[in-house]
């Protein structure tokens, strides 16, 4: 099981000079940077009110997460769960973008989808059937989270009758 290294995360985030919003290109930095990495991609879940699916970058190494976004997350590591959909090693990735740069000049060429055809989930498109696992997979976790909250606030409202009465 792979866990998220914060230390090493917030160190490559400054190397990298890591912008908030790009965590796509945060972590092809990221892999650039740390030899024998692999960069992922698929979806991050994280604790709000409520719970939030988002698609998402980042890099392993040594069944270690490593996220140059975490600094711009403000979130602690267990309030974080990754859903890997895609791994490339760095050599693939070049290839990929590469490829997607002489397809597409004028697009972005992160993310990565794979090969066509791509299948649906919900009103957006994505890569393969490993997109919809890891999509599914991280709705489930989000649902847990929020029944979990939901658990908790009707706790409290007891507990909060229980006091007035």
């Amino acid at each position: 099981m792979t866990t998220l290294d914060v230390t090493l995360s917030i160190d490559i985030a400054q190397r990298i000079n890591s912008k908030a919003t790009d965590c796509f290109d945060n972590a092809y930095k990221a892999a650039l940077l740390i030899e024998g990495s692999i960069y992922v991609q698929g979806f991050l879940v994280y604790t709000a009110d409520p719970c939030i699916v988002v698609e998402y970058a980042w890099v392993e190494l040594n069944e270690q997460i490593i996220d140059p976004t975490l600094p711009h997350l403000n979130k602690n590591a267990d309030e974080l769960y990754y859903f890997p959909a895609q791994r490339l090693t760095v050599k693939q990735l070049k290839a990929a973008i590469e490829e997607a740069q002489e397809d597409y000049p004028e697009d972005n060429p992160l993310p990565i989808y794979g090969a066509a055809p791509y299948e649906y989930y919900g009103e957006v498109m994505l890569g393969g059937a490993d997109y919809t696992t890891a999509h599914t997979e991280a709705v489930a976790k989000c649902e847990e989270l929020n029944s979990k909250v939901i658990e908790l606030a009707e706790v409290i409202e007891r507990l909060e009758q229980n006091f007035e009465n």
